[in-house]
């Protein structure tokens, strides 16, 4: 768990604080995106959580304790961290480069070769094909793989990561979402998290967190920020296509009905067959191409019906999720 309570920052000579009073519970094992305007606040705050910026007020704790009780280079071999552009050594093999933390914490040479293989594999990069090989005959996806494969390498607890995303191209971008996204919840890591994508956020975070000007405006998750905006500066910024978004978020099966309680039978639905872990925006997106108000859902408990009422329903977003 990571919790900053009343947290404040301002750097010398600047006419307003960075962070003000930030009050923010990420949760064990969860996801938190931070997310706002440039120059609101946010980098700063993922930042003050291993002591690369000190906070001038206000206190942060990691698992309940204190991170300024902590030596700075201790606490940072502790939490991973992911940032823009990776930071590999251009001059380390990929293998080595994941092996940075382990070996900086003594662990033996077997048990760190054992790790490197483990975690190149974990994130979908043959040890045998790209162990021995150096970033720079590396794609950019494939850079970010062996980024959080380093991150990850000592088991860290607590995992943040600043812009992680931003020097792929948008191609590989969603893909690499999701599959790292699924990785982390499945490692149960708590991560802190830093995007000015905000689709990135509402496919990454558990809790979505939005600043500005140094405050905390709304922390929430996604589907219930997209729901239910705090206020106008909320709505705007999630922009008005968010019942889109919202759609994103949810599947098909969340939104249909058992065919059962329905009253019909399969062989009654004029309309497309959809998994029940399809997206609501995609499933809709097949419906209005097939011309059908209606489609089978399959793939959950029981064949289920989804309707277009249905996934308006779900659309909806002025009223609480």
């Amino acid at each position: 768990m990571i919790r900053f309570e009343g947290v404040g920052k301002r750097f010398p000579g600047a006419p307003a604080p960075a962070v003000d009073r930030l009050d923010l519970t990420v949760p064990q094992g969860r996801t938190c995106v931070l997310i706002g305007p440039s120059g609101c606040g946010k980098s700063t705050t993922l930042r003050m959580v291993n002591r690369l910026v000190e906070p001038d007020t206000g206190r942060i704790t990691v698992d309940g304790a204190d991170v300024r009780a902590a030596d700075p280079i201790a606490l940072r071999r502790r939490i991973g961290y992911v940032l823009q552009g990776v930071g590999l050594f251009p001059h380390y093999s990929v293998g080595r480069n994941v092996a940075t933390v382990p070996e900086l914490l003594g662990w033996p040479a077997r048990r760190i070769a054992a790790r490197v293989e483990a975690m190149l594999d974990l994130v979908g990069l043959d040890p045998a094909l790209y162990r021995d090989r150096r970033p720079d005959a590396l794609s950019g996806g494939q850079r970010q793989r062996v980024g959080v494969a380093r991150a990850l390498a000592a088991d860290p607890p607590v995992l943040l990561m600043d812009e992680p995303f931003g020097a792929v191209d948008p191609v590989a971008r969603a893909r690499l979402q999701e599959e790292i996204g699924a990785i982390l919840r499945r490692l149960s890591k708590t991560v802190l998290l830093v995007t000015h994508d905000i689709d990135e956020a509402m496919r990454m975070g558990d809790q979505v967190a939005l600043m500005r000007e140094g405050r905390l405006v709304q922390a929430d998750a996604p589907e219930r920020l997209l729901a239910a905006p705090a206020d106008p500066f909320v709505a705007a910024f999630v922009g008005q296509d968010r019942a889109l978004r919202r759609l994103a978020l949810l599947t098909a099966g969340e939104a249909a009905r058992p065919l059962a309680e329905a009253g019909i039978t399969g062989l009654e639905i004029a309309g497309p067959e959809i998994a029940a872990g399809t997206s609501l925006r995609d499933a809709l997106a097949l419906m209005l191409a097939q011309g059908a108000d209606r489609a089978r859902v399959t793939g959950g408990p029981e064949p289920a019906l989804l309707t277009l009422e249905a996934i308006r329903a779900a659309a909806a977003v002025e009223a609480a999720s």
